[in-house]
């Protein structure tokens, strides 16, 4: 299961959302985030689900990447799924002692269920077509603003893009620290909850080490390299807003509209 976690990986290729500005991305990104808790009925659902069905078939990453990102949170999605289904109110379709199921419940578990996993998608394809670089560039771009206030804008920046890039690379360590253990005859399936948390322990413990060795490797790296903060720093490939960054906000904005209109003037259905 941690060998396919496909979060936090960067798939590079040349496909127009790759070409897109990384501060276009990540301002769209956080508008989408907004705009898809405010659908309300399943016309503006619609257009939400069809924008990141979009977004990611122009990715032109292969969707097994995407369905690796889904396949790690499907549990708590049907979980959560459940949940809401018995949470409706309204006249019951079926019931049963304390439960019941109406179709205020129903619509409220396909809602949640779409969001989730649009959620994903979209995040899913953010990592997926920005490099750490572009993520650490476009964060500071965003968050230059803050300087006046004597904010640590690139070491902040830095610690946000090195904790994303390292994501996969500390889920590879937990995997082959688990097979370490498993050949050595540890049992982290069988017995209760108690004994499974015990079985962690071994590897937790060398994991907690392999990671605050590579920190320690990054940092000597980094002061070999004369690495100060962000006074006085360059950068080797200066991003700009493009044509195609605004037909991108462009196709988010009608998006938009398209959502507000939808639950303006159509009855909403949670």
């Amino acid at each position: 299961m941690v060998r396919d976690v496909a979060f936090g990986q960067y798939f590079p290729a040349k496909s127009l959302i790759h070409r897109l500005d990384p501060r276009a991305k990540l301002v769209m990104f956080a508008a989408y985030i907004v705009i898809i808790f405010c659908t309300f009925n399943f016309v503006s659902l619609a257009v939400t689900t069809a924008f990141t069905v979009l977004f990611v078939a122009l990715s032109g990453v292969p969707f097994k990447f995407y369905f690796k990102s889904l396949k790690v949170i499907i549990l708590i999605v049907l979980i959560t799924s459940l949940l809401n289904l018995f949470y409706g109110s309204g006249e019951p379709i079926w019931q049963w002692w304390i439960f019941k199921i109406t179709q205020n419940g129903i619509n409220r578990a396909i809602f949640v269920t779409l969001r989730i996993v649009c959620l994903i998608l979209a995040s899913s394809c953010l990592t997926f077509s920005t490099s750490p670089t572009e993520m650490t560039d476009a964060i500071e771009r965003l968050m230059k603003p803050l300087k006046v206030l004597h904010f640590p804008v690139h070491e902040i920046a830095m610690m946000m893009s090195l904790a994303l890039r390292f994501i996969p690379t500390l889920l590879e360590e937990t995997d082959k620290i688990m097979q370490a253990q498993k050949a050595r005859g540890s049992d982290f399936e069988s017995g209760g909850i108690t004994k499974r948390v015990r079985a962690l322990i071994p590897i937790l413990v060398p994991l907690f080490v392999s990671a605050f060795r590579r920190a320690y490797e990054i940092a000597t790296a980094m002061e070999c390299r004369c690495y100060n903060g962000g006074d006085g720093r360059t950068r080797m490939k200066s991003i700009h807003l493009s044509a195609r960054d605004f037909i991108s906000f462009a196709v988010l904005g009608l998006v938009i509209t398209g959502v507000i209109l939808c639950n303006i003037f159509l009855e909403p259905a949670i």
